[in-house]
């Protein structure tokens, strides 16, 4: 990873040097580019093909999915913590309901 510019990062994912135009901080789009590259790897592996469209689409898929079971979970979570909230709320209202 080398930042040629304020704003232009060099990146390699699967073999190849890739030049990004960010305003996000180097670091940053540098950790995204070695977890594009490692999901390439993976696909790259599970597939035994050396076409790189298709692994990428392949590695594009897994990404997605990935994204869309954590956007579930997230949702999951907030869920239980509204649920849990209003309990603690309810058990609130009674404890001051019992001492008035």
């Amino acid at each position: 990873m080398s930042q040629n510019s304020s704003n232009v990062i060099t990146v390699e994912i699967h073999g190849q040097q890739y030049p990004v135009q960010s305003q996000l901080a180097a670091p940053y789009v540098a950790k995204l580019a070695v977890y594009v590259d490692e999901k390439m790897t993976v696909a790259a592996e599970e597939t035994a093909t050396g076409d790189s469209l298709k692994v990428a689409v392949l590695a594009a898929l897994n990404i997605a999915d990935e994204y869309f079971r954590c956007r579930e979970t997230d949702k999951s979570v907030v869920s239980q913590a509204a649920e849990r909230a209003a309990q603690i709320e309810a058990l609130i209202d009674r404890t001051l309901a019992s001492d008035s």
